[in-house]
């Protein structure tokens, strides 16, 4: 690599005082966007030390480890998601001290660090890409890459029909050292983003050593960006007339999930596996079904795989009963947990989705009802934090955070939102950097403003407003988190037995646990199965029954 490196502290083992074994069978991870979590020095970006010193209140809220997004060197052409160098801090987030200091500290507060892993596609600013531009045509280093000559008289043409995920072609036209037009490279996202041709040794060599480097720093794990997306179908075929645009489609891309990406994962399974404290990974696999989801968990590839077919559910009981019984299902067999998300920095955060009417997908432009958001997110936070297996929850949800749906056009950092097609052209709406306090520069977030501006009222959305406040959605999370951790029935397990409700509603048993979600827009009478043990809205009871009401999830405990 071409940047100069401060040298790694000597491999430690994890010291945490979690030592539950299998932790990450029903762990609740919380994603930190280190540049929109807290900003240490005034310059308007969140940076490491940020987070560093903002740890406690993850800790108060209950969480067991924390993801955070990419801080490695970048140009930031994509968030961070072009890595120039896997082995350097950005300086915009600090440095490798920065990094092994707020590792140190998460471990000694009792939780556990995940760092995010971008092995389909590098900056086009890291090393090799400028090698291999500056080398010209038989370069070594393009093999390292998908380098390909056009099609047409002259080259004119990409050398396939296949589109960028961000929109356009997923191929650019490079000039070569002598200023003519020459070969093609491929990138599934933005230009800046070319794909490694994980067919070269050198490639997967690489990544094995990134792996230990971290490793060795004290990570708990790695989340895999676009882990579906590695290997590409053998001669890159034409797709032909064929809706392309789509991360969660309906059939195997010849880009996208292809079976040879589970070979690679089975031998990062066995350098992690190597490593005490029980590391992890977590795969951001857009897979057709569940079912093939559930191949990149089986027992020696990843531990977890997010469940976007979870996330992209509507309010809907039918609909919600039918995807957590297929993800069960599917990961039972794998012996893998499931896992359950609602937000991440790619989605509109669901309070806002759930604001607006139904089919209009995980990317919305409308505020909606803001109320009506706010309840139903809240009613599916206890929905999924009562599922068997582990949650994850996106900064800010703990907050009730809305998207932010009106951000001028001059100020929109996501590279899809200038590419016309691009279908992820608003992602900016969900990376507002988070209030901490009602007043203050930033609403405590930093010194120095935002690089990203925050609504007016966000301060009364803040950690302050919210803390010890009965009812706000803060203390609701803290709570939901606190049961979970002292109650077995909660997370763990592979199964629900579902009880008998009225239509719209959901209700299942586990153990000594029942959890009642009531979908529609009407209040519903369901029995009383024990003790509330929480509830997302006011319930009203008598000897015998239950009035939930409308988008409100109730807990209830039959234990003394």
């Amino acid at each position: 690599m071409s940047q100069q490196h401060t040298a790694a502290p000597a491999p430690r083992s994890v010291a945490v005082t979690d030592r539950r074994r299998d932790w990450w069978r029903d762990a609740v991870i919380y994603q930190v966007y280190p540049r929109s979590f807290a900003d240490s020095n005034g310059d308007g970006m969140g940076d490491l030390e940020g987070v560093r010193s903002r740890l406690p209140h993850l800790r108060d809220l209950g969480v067991d480890a924390v993801w955070l997004s990419p801080f490695y060197a970048s140009p930031q052409a994509d968030a961070g998601y072009d890595v120039a160098d896997y082995r350097a801090v950005d300086p915009m987030f600090g440095n490798l001290l920065d990094a092994d200091a707020l590792i140190r500290d998460a471990h000694e507060l009792g939780l556990r660090i995940i760092v995010d892993l971008v092995p389909n596609h590098s900056s086009d600013q890291h090393e090799w890409f400028r090698r291999a531009l500056a080398e010209g045509p038989g370069s070594p280093l393009r093999e390292r890459y998908h380098f390909r000559p056009g099609k047409g008289r002259n080259g004119e043409l990409p050398p396939n029909d296949w589109e960028s995920i961000f929109g356009g072609p997923a191929w650019t036209r490079v000039t070569e050292p002598d200023g003519t037009p020459g070969e093609w490279y491929l990138h599934l996202f933005a230009p800046e983003q070319p794909d490694f041709n994980w067919e070269h040794p050198a490639v997967g060599d690489e990544f094995r050593s990134i792996l230990r480097f971290w490793l060795d720093m004290g990570v708990d794990g790695f989340r895999i960006d676009v882990a579906h997306g590695l290997v590409k179908a053998d001669g890159l075929p034409d797709l032909g007339a064929h809706d392309q645009l789509k991360l969660l489609g309906n059939d195997v891309m010849p880009f996208f999930d292809q079976d040879g990406v589970h070979e690679i994962y089975r031998q990062w399974r066995r350098i992690l596996d190597e490593y005490s404290g029980e590391r992890i990974f977590v795969a951001e696999a857009w897979t057709p079904t569940v079912e093939r989801t559930a191949n990149y968990v089986r027992p020696d590839e990843l531990h977890q795989a997010f469940n976007f077919q979870y996330l992209s559910t509507e309010w809907d009981a039918k609909d919600l009963r039918t995807v957590i019984d297929r993800t069960l299902e599917a990961m039972r067999p794998v012996g893998a947990p499931a896992t359950w998300v609602l937000s991440n920095h790619d989605v509109t955060r669901h309070a806002t989705r759930f604001a607006n009417p139904p089919g209009v997908g995980t990317q919305i432009r409308t505020a909606g009802d803001r109320e009506l958001g706010l309840r139903r997110a809240r009613a599916a936070t206890l929905l999924m934090l009562a599922l068997p297996g582990s949650a994850y929850i996106y900064q800010g949800e703990e907050l009730g955070l809305p998207d932010v749906v009106d951000l001028p056009d001059e100020v929109r950092q996501d590279p899809a939102y200038f590419r016309g097609a691009g279908q992820d052209g608003f992602r900016d709406g969900c990376r507002v950097p988070i209030p901490w306090t009602r007043e203050g520069s930033s609403y405590g977030f930093g010194s120095g403003g935002s690089w990203l501006p925050q609504p007016a009222g966000w301060g009364e959305l803040s950690v302050e407003a919210q803390t010890g406040v009965a009812g706000s959605t803060l203390e609701l999370y803290r709570a939901a988190l606190a049961a979970r951790r002292t109650r077995p029935d909660l997370g763990a397990g592979d199964a629900v037995e579902w009880l008998r409700a009225p239509e719209g509603v959901l209700a299942f048993r586990r153990g000594e646990f029942v959890c009642v979600t009531n979908t529609t827009g009407e209040s519903v009478t369901t029995p009383v199965y024990g003790r509330v043990l929480l509830a997302s809205g006011e319930v009203t009871e008598t000897d015998d029954e239950t009035k939930v009401p409308a988008d409100t999830t109730v807990w209830w405990t039959t234990a003394q």
